[in-house]
């Protein structure tokens, strides 16, 4: 088998995880590729002493790789997806972190769950993704124009509120007032969407969630959509800017700027491992507590 590696350290907590895993799948003779940057930390802080082969870009990863195994949380996962992209390559994230919808494996149960991995006893979640095209365009998000979780629309050096004129497949939908304005996918409805009084979506709902960010019209409300909905929004304000952000990445864009949102053409392949789902991440760190059947 033939994974790629892309990480973030975190100190040492990350330290003994890092090394379990490293140690098992060399122990299984698994060929490892890892992102150039996180192998230069790995050798940094002694973590890792042999050289293996890199991967710095998209173009790096191919069909031959079996899998992307990412260490450390949710948001490691989205900076992972942007090395994937349209390959197919399914993603395994490890949670080393504290709460993680995305990131399956446990620390506490590295090796159990590597080897499922290995004898191929997993299943993929194939997620929805959203793009964002600009006019003008804008340079700074024109090569990674695509997020997971959600696209966020906020207000820039201003404590006033922004004007969201928010279409929906060319129809009017409303104006909204407000800090700013959420697109959610299913795999996000548990992150800022959720925060922000959003619904929660299972991972394979074929649809969109439009959540205003602290709305002066009271009557505004989280908003359920079909993902294959095209969403145009034009905003205005006291500023000139304001702020639109894909997952972790953030840009400035001018008042003048259409924004248009839709699904994209590919998903992501997340690996699904058995008492590891959704479901039960729901159940013990969102919703209701920890599992209390026997």
């Amino acid at each position: 088998m033939k994974f790629a590696i892309y990480g973030q350290y975190y100190q040492n907590d990350t330290r003994p995880i890092i090394r379990d895993i490293f140690v098992f799948l060399n122990k299984n003779e698994v060929e490892l590729v890892i992102e150039t940057e996180f192998l230069k930390i790995l050798h940094q802080e002694g973590i890792l002493k042999k050289e293996y082969k890199t991967f710095s870009t998209p173009a790096d990863l191919d069909s031959s790789f079996d899998m992307l195994l990412s260490i450390g949380g949710d948001g490691s996962i989205l900076r992972a997806i942007t090395f994937v992209r349209q390959t197919g390559i399914p993603i395994l994230g490890v949670n080393a972190g504290r709460l993680g919808f995305l990131a399956k494996v446990q620390k506490e149960n590295i090796e159990d769950f590597m080897q499922l991995v290995l004898d191929k006893n997993y299943t993929l979640s194939r997620r929805t993704l959203v793009s964002l095209e600009t006019n003008p365009k804008n340079n700074s998000i024109k090569e990674i124009n695509f997020a997971l979780n959600e696209i966020s629309i906020s207000r820039k050096d201003t404590t006033s509120m922004i004007t969201l004129e928010t279409y929906l497949n060319g129809e009017f939908l409303t104006s909204y007032w407000a800090d700013g304005l959420i697109i959610s996918t299913p795999t996000g409805s548990t992150g800022y969407s959720l925060s922000c009084g959003g619904p929660v979506l299972t991972p394979d709902v074929k649809s969109l969630v439009i959540t205003p960010i602290a709305p002066h019209n009271l009557n505004a409300r989280p908003l359920v959509i079909p993902d294959k909905t095209e969403i145009k929004i034009k905003v205005s304000g006291r500023e000139a800017n304001y702020l639109v952000s894909l997952d972790s990445r953030i840009a400035t864009l001018s008042n003048n700027t259409i924004l248009t949102i839709k699904k994209t053409p590919f998903k992501i392949n997340m690996v699904e491992i058995e008492n590891e789902t959704f479901l039960k991440t729901l159940r013990n760190k969102l919703l209701w507590g920890e599992d209390k059947r026997n």
